[in-house]
């Protein structure tokens, strides 16, 4: 038998080994009332973006092909790029291009990595210094092979960043550094604004979605990094998931449970879509409706932000998140 999920001669996958309880919103239904698959043959509406390209957009772009830096924004095919950029945030993708891990979702290439450019933190900084940047978002491509997985180039970032651009608001998007919670204080030390680690799909989908990667794991280094906070609850723990990769919707608000018993403040929820026909297919579109009941939902579990909706990627709206979390 074929499994839809992967298109390989794999059993189905199997139900997830969590207990799930159904989540019975109170003064709602368990979830909404249209919920039935969208076709996958073509993109709903809802997920059409205007593109926008103004001065900011194209000031942005000329610095950092003159710096010769990437951004996630570019690299994941993110839709959203040009608001955000007209924005003045954008997401600095650290330690090269390429990633050692082989995530079934993600557009950045996989192979083996360049050496490190020791330079790379004095360039980023100067760049979000020229850049004028609000609101920075840091980010990396998994590195296993080094020891500390490049946490002290992301806390370099930070360091840099903080002297050269004192009022911008940085976040870092790390890696699980393989469980080295050594590294991952490393990072903490360096006072990001906030500390952001992905779930990305629910436990039962790990060995397609994330395969070297591991559900439990991520959810410890959220709850780590809450121990390791020398402002003592002045970082906030952020993460986000995506959907539409055949995860069921009781499986989704566990992992929201899950998240908030973990301590994360803030989550993103948003719709997974297919970078190539290499990548995972699209099982279902989400509607509008289904993600505003999750918002609801984890609203109601105590999240101090929550960002759902088609469009919502891990960096969406990151300039206003730790004044609205705050509040």
């Amino acid at each position: 038998m074929t499994d839809v999920i992967s298109g390989t001669g794999q059993p189905p996958l199997a139900s997830s080994p969590l207990e799930l309880k159904p989540y019975q919103r109170p003064g709602g239904p368990a979830r909404p009332v249209s919920a039935e698959p969208v076709p996958v043959d073509r993109k709903p509406p809802w997920l059409t973006v205007k593109w926008q390209q103004g001065e900011n957009y194209r000031d942005l772009k000329s610095l950092m092909r003159g710096l010769g830096l990437h951004t996630v924004c570019e690299e994941a095919h993110c839709p959203n790029i040009s608001e955000c950029w007209e924005h003045r945030t954008a997401t600095f993708l650290i330690l090269g291009d390429t990633c050692t891990r082989s995530c079934g979702f993600c557009a950045i290439k996989t192979g083996r990595p360049s050496v490190l450019d020791r330079q790379e933190p004095e360039k980023v900084a100067r760049a979000i210094e020229a850049m004028q940047l609000k609101h920075a978002v840091i980010t990396s491509v998994n590195r296993d092979e080094l020891t500390d997985g490049g946490a002290e180039i992301f806390a370099e970032v930070i360091r840099l960043t903080r002297q050269y651009v004192p009022d911008c608001g940085i976040e870092v998007l790390i890696p699980d550094f393989k469980g080295v919670w050594w590294a991952l204080e490393i990072v903490m030390d360096a006072r990001p604004n906030i500390l952001n680690h992905n779930i990305e799909s629910v436990p039962r989908l790990y060995y397609i979605v994330r395969p070297q990667a591991k559900y439990e794991r991520s959810l410890e280094l959220l709850s780590t990094a809450k121990t390791m906070d020398p402002t003592k609850g002045d970082i906030y723990t952020k993460s986000g998931l995506m959907l539409g990769l055949g995860e069921e919707w009781d499986e989704v608000v566990q992992v929201l449970r899950d998240l908030r018993d973990h301590d994360v403040d803030i989550v993103t929820i948003g719709q997974y879509l297919r970078p190539s026909f290499r990548h995972l297919p699209v099982i279902k579109y989400y509607k509008p409706e289904e993600f505003k009941e999750l918002k609801l939902i984890a609203n109601e579990m105590g999240f101090k932000h929550v960002e759902s909706g088609p469009l919502v990627r891990s960096s969406y709206h990151a300039h206003e998140q730790v004044k609205q979390a705050g509040a």
